[in-house]
């Protein structure tokens, strides 16, 4: 009796073989997301040697034990979830991660907190943009809470490379590749979700040092109708070239503007905030909106405006701002401070712009002591900085923080 007959006529199960097969196994229905409930674990017998928490611990060069994965076809949908040792991808040639940029990633972090109590910051969001970069690129889609549990797990799994001291974390990198082996310019057929972490020691290990910025209108990032609000691989790439070309040039950054009225967009990998006071006097935090689709939606981001809105003493503003208006309120006295936001490195400040043939030398950067509480007095980017670092570790409550395990 043929095979699919046997599947068929048997209301449970069959024996083929020598094989045990469940009846439905031939015929599985397309799954629309993994689930957490069918993650399977094979983990490591060979641990690596965790590195010291100190400056030699540079940012993504040393990964964990293990990595976390899950298959997709376009035929029965998403496979299980697996956690298994950290291992080369066996990746075909012609698949089309690597000839069309079929791919996304995000970024999120572990910390320690001081009650030896591992957090995550906010990962449904980081969940639910990795999804929205998905839909973008035409890769499969995914249950965010799943998802969302099986980072909690394999951050409990990796629970030993989460540094133990302030300012050090774990760096999360949720990745989505097309992998099809085809040179078709066309949807994938095939893909892989995979997780990796790598331990990464303070952003400013000698203290907040603002940043000078780049901003050269040629050089465009994003554009309406395009996917710069979206974290995928092929929005990077192009910039490292004008980042080398701003460090030629004695600059650390790139502020990246659009148009003819030179709009302001991001600086670096980073959302940008300009505080300045208003034609009224009145304190006014603005930073780009994301109506326009050129805008990453960050989780940072998102953090300080509504941060800025409890505060209640500060316009929070989601709207168009260009250099004109930028070096008008500087000339005027009104600029207060610009800083860009985001997960490696929290808030960062700017000292100067350089902008057509002119270095804009923004108003100066009190010193700055990042260990002390947060107080009234401190610029608005270290309040900010203080406030996220004591959620981050557990020294103030919030729901933004999700406690995953024991340290």
């Amino acid at each position: 009796m043929a095979l699919h007959t046997l599947l068929h006529k048997s209301r449970y199960s069959v024996s083929v073989c020598g094989l045990f097969i469940k009846r439905g196994l031939a015929h599985r229905s397309y799954q629309e997301t993994f689930r957490f409930v069918d993650l399977q674990e094979s983990l490591t017998k060979y641990p690596k040697l965790i590195p010291p928490n100190d400056d030699s611990l540079k940012f993504g060069k040393v990964m964990t034990d293990h990595m976390l994965e899950v298959p997709w076809n376009n035929v029965t949908g998403w496979g299980s979830p697996t956690i298994s040792p950290y291992h080369p991808l066996p990746l075909d040639p012609a698949a089309k991660c690597l000839h069309y940029a079929l791919e996304l990633f995000e970024g999120t972090k572990a910390y320690c907190g001081d009650d030896k109590k591992i957090r995550m910051f906010r990962p449904t969001d980081n969940c639910q943009r990795m999804h929205d970069s998905a839909t973008r690129i035409a890769l499969p889609t995914f249950d965010i809470e799943e998802l969302r549990l099986c980072l909690h797990r394999f951050v409990e799994v990796e629970k030993n490379w989460v540094p133990d001291q302030p300012g050090f974390s774990l760096y999360i990198r949720p990745t989505m590749i097309g992998t099809e082996p085809s040179l078709g310019v066309d949807q994938s057929a095939e893909a892989l979700l995979y997780v990796i972490a790598s331990p990464v020691g303070p952003y400013f290990p000698t203290g907040m040092k603002p940043v000078s910025l780049l901003a050269d209108p040629k050089y465009v990032r994003a554009w309406p109708g395009g996917s710069g609000n979206c974290k995928l691989g092929p929005n990077y790439g192009p910039t490292v070239m004008i980042q080398k070309e701003a460090v030629s040039k004695g600059y650390q950054q790139v502020l990246w503007l659009f148009g003819e009225e030179h709009y302001i967009t991001e600086c670096g990998t980073m959302n940008m905030f300009v505080y300045l006071k208003d034609s009224q006097g009145q304190a006014e935090l603005v930073t780009p909106p994301l109506s326009q689709g050129t805008i990453l939606p960050g989780v940072v981001r998102r953090s300080l405006l509504e941060l800025a809105e409890s505060f209640g003493n500060i316009k929070v503003s989601q709207r168009p701002i260009t250099m004109a208006e930028l070096v008008q309120a500087l000339n005027d006295n009104r600029l207060i401070e610009c800083f860009g936001a985001g997960t490696a490195c929290v808030v960062c400040p700017v000292e100067k712009i350089f902008y057509k043939g002119e270095e804009l030398l923004l108003p100066p950067i009190p010193k700055m002591d990042l260990s002390a509480p947060a107080h009234s007095a401190d610029p608005l980017f270290l309040k900010f900085y203080k406030i996220l670092n004591d959620i981050y570790y557990g020294r103030q409550a919030s729901s933004w923080a999700e406690i995953v395990c024991d340290a």
